[in-house]
């Protein structure tokens, strides 16, 4: 059963969030630190003095409300989404899928250009936010793209694409596997490609460098990910009983991973936040690097590729082109990790290309009757 679902955090929430906030116990800081230790202590007084008493949540979520939200359970797992119709009857359906430590939120701005040639389904991702934590072992990609294959079932589109970025390209991918006679394409705008030895493929020198950036990254991996990947519970504690903590472990990456001349604002990061917060999935979201393997997912389903000069790494053509059926490739020297926030015009322009040009409007299924 899909249901009609609407925001509404009791404010008993948001007065213990305040409380919370005002009671800090904040750590010292040794002269002179900038960013060497970690994110600069001044820097995140005054990104939490803010969040307690400038940032407006009641402003959000009514704008929040204005979109369709909806929720269904699947495989016993609460599944929010919101669902956007196209003015097109035959539209093709896209389904968009966030990853960590973003939310359904990234997708905002998007909304607009895209659904004027596509249905949208834009869920959270089973221990995200207004999906829930999730209670039980095996979320992992795989799972996670079983239950959006049963998602777009009832919502009756016999074909559709995917697209998502961090762990919604690795769902969106393993989508085309699970669906393959239901997804006419993919496209993802983060494709992590590992050095592969004795490959026998010449690499120009962008592509070398590129090699040598995953080469570093593997060598020293990031603390937050070894952290969720080993021990998330352990982590989840101090995130969800500290929303200083929970506050700085996601604007350090907002931070790290941004284009710096991107304009994410803070109102944007902090209901991001908030919404981990306030839904207590600190934990439930970082149980998804412990469940999922790392690699390549396997892929049948065309592929579109939109990389990102100040994304966490930059993908290799060569590399992906071994595991996947890449069909469209663009390189973009503005944007970051969360493009669809950072530059939405850009990912946007670039999706309707790869699937109205590349792929063709003839995969359009009209809408049946359903969310």
């Amino acid at each position: 059963m899909i249901k009609p679902f609407h925001i509404a955090i009791p404010q008993a929430d948001l007065d213990d969030l305040a409380d919370r906030l005002a009671r800090t116990r904040w750590p010292n800081e040794v002269a002179d630190a900038g960013w060497d230790y970690g994110f600069p202590l001044a820097q995140l007084k005054e990104l939490a003095e803010y969040w307690r008493t400038g940032y407006d949540w009641r402003e959000h979520e009514a704008e929040l409300n204005r979109l369709p939200h909806f929720t269904t359970e699947i495989e016993g797992q609460n599944i929010h989404f919101v669902h956007v119709r196209s003015a097109k009857p035959d539209a093709l359906a896209l389904i968009l899928t966030h990853g960590w430590p973003g939310s359904f939120l990234e997708f905002l701005d998007v909304i607009e250009p895209l659904s004027r040639e596509f249905h949208l389904v834009i869920p959270s991702i089973p221990g995200y936010g207004f999906s829930g934590p999730t209670h039980e072992r095996g979320w992992d990609v795989v799972r996670v793209a079983r239950a959006w294959a049963e998602l777009m079932r009832r919502l009756g589109y016999e074909r559709y694409g995917a697209q998502g970025g961090d762990f919604g390209a690795g769902i969106s991918l393993a989508l085309g596997a699970v669906a393959p006679e239901r997804v006419v394409g993919v496209h993802v705008n983060y494709l992590p490609t590992r050095p592969v030895p004795d490959a026998g493929i010449e690499l120009s020198e962008t592509d070398e460098a590129r090699l040598g950036k995953v080469r570093r990254l593997m060598a020293n991996r990031p603390p937050y990910q070894a952290l969720q990947a080993l021990t998330p519970q352990t982590i989840g504690y101090a995130l969800t009983d500290s929303p200083v903590g929970q506050l700085v472990w996601i604007a350090e990456r907002f931070a790290q991973w941004t284009d710096p001349r991107s304009d994410i604002g803070d109102d944007r990061m902090l209901t991001d936040v908030s919404l981990y917060w306030l839904t207590a999935t600190a934990a439930s979201s970082a149980r998804l690097h412990h469940e999922t393997p790392r690699g390549a997912a396997p892929c049948p389903a065309p592929v579109g590729v939109a990389v990102f000069a100040h994304d966490i790494t930059q993908s290799v053509r060569p590399l992906a082109e071994r595991l996947y059926d890449i069909r469209h490739w663009s390189e973009f020297e503005r944007g970051g990790h969360f493009a669809a926030m950072e530059v939405p015009e850009l990912l946007a322009g670039d999706v309707r290309d790869f699937f109205l040009t590349r792929i063709g409007k003839s995969e359009g299924q009209g809408q049946v009757p359903g969310a």
